[in-house]
Order: structure tokens, then C-alpha cells, then sequence
């Protein structure tokens, strides 16, 4: 199955939902030994799960990911609660007075996920851009959030596929395996 077909069907459970709470709780426990360290979370959209009540509580810098254009890795900015302006592809981002940070921690959102730590997202590559960016200058660890009922058997992972580190659904957290 392709990559396409292989989304459709994730998104569509993905309309299913799930424990919104369970995740949230699962989220904060996988982001404790994170404690300060920049994170970049993201502001949900078409039914994502919503991580924002882990961003609240996370003690270090918390940004949000900016669409800068088509085909480029993305660009982080502090954000503390301010007002939002639209970005690209129904995307909301802090405004351009904001910081640029540079996360070492990445919530990442997704269509669907494998067991083995690969994600399709939504085609346009940003993510797997800025994960090798990132992880061509430092440590960074990428954790994919998800409803349970998105994970797919297995993936086909592309070279220029990043992988996640952890995948957290509303079931608790899962640990890649090779």
C-alpha cells in the first residue's frame, strides 16, 4: 500500500478520536526528563491530538513550528501564551516578533505511525527537513503524538524518512523497535 492510501486510512481512525486526557497525562510523564530544555510543541488542527495542556505544563521555553515556505525545513518561535496569527495550510504560529529557539525536544504531529518509529505526516516533508537539520547539530529527541487507533502495521521509510524516538498515544507511551 502507498504512502497516500496508507494515510487515508490513519486519518480516518484518526476521526475516531480518543482519550484526550490518557494522552495528555502520558504526554507530561514522556516530557518530565525533559524538564527544561526547549520544546517545540505544535497548535492542533483537523482533529489532532492537542498537545497544548504538556506545553502549559512544561517548565523550560516552549515554541511553536513556522511554515517559512514551500519544501524548507521549518523555524521554531518562543511562544507564552500570546495570540496566534494564521500561518500556511490552516497552520497558527506565534507572530514575528517572537524569538527564533532552536528545540531540542520536538512534539511531532502525524497522520499514522509504525511500531518501528516511522510517521507519515502530511506530504509536504517539513518535518523529516527539520529533524535532520536539527540532528545534524545536536542531540534532539522527536516524539511523535498520536491516538492509538492511528498506528499502522508497518510503514515504508524512505531515506530521507527521520525516525521518532517515541511515539505517545492515549494507551501510554511506545519505544521504537528496529
Amino acid at each position: 500500500m502507498d504512502k497516500a492510501a496508507l494515510r487515508a486510512r490513519a486519518l480516518a481512525a484518526r476521526a475516531l478520536g480518543g482519550d484526550q486526557e490518557a494522552l495528555s497525562r502520558h504526554l507530561m510523564a514522556a516530557l518530565a526528563p525533559h524538564g527544561t530544555e526547549v520544546l517545540s510543541g505544535y497548535w492542533p488542527m483537523r482533529g489532532e491530538p492537542d498537545p497544548r495542556a504538556a506545553m502549559l505544563a512544561h517548565a523550560g521555553p516552549v515554541c511553536l513550528p513556522v511554515v517559512p515556505g514551500k519544501a524548507v525545513p521549518l523555524v521554531f518561535r518562543q511562544w507564552d501564551g500570546e495570540a496566534l496569527v494564521p500561518g500556511p495550510f490552516g497552520t497558527s504560529h506565534p507572530p514575528d516578533s517572537q524569538p527564533i529557539l532552536t528545540p531540542t525536544v520536538l512534539i511531532v504531529p502525524l497522520a499514522g505511525f509504525d511500531r518501528r518509529g516511522n510517521r507519515i505526516g502530511y506530504g509536504g516533508g517539513y518535518y523529516d527537513r527539520t529533524l535532520q537539520l536539527l540532528r545534524e547539530t545536536g542531540d534532539v529527541t522527536a516524539i511523535g503524538l498520536a491516538f492509538g487507533v492511528q498506528e499502522l502495521l508497518e510503514i515504508p521509510a524512505d531515506p530521507y524518512d527521520q525516525p521518532l524516538d517515541l511515539i505517545v498515544t492515549d494507551g501510554g507511551a511506545i519505544q521504537p523497535r528496529p
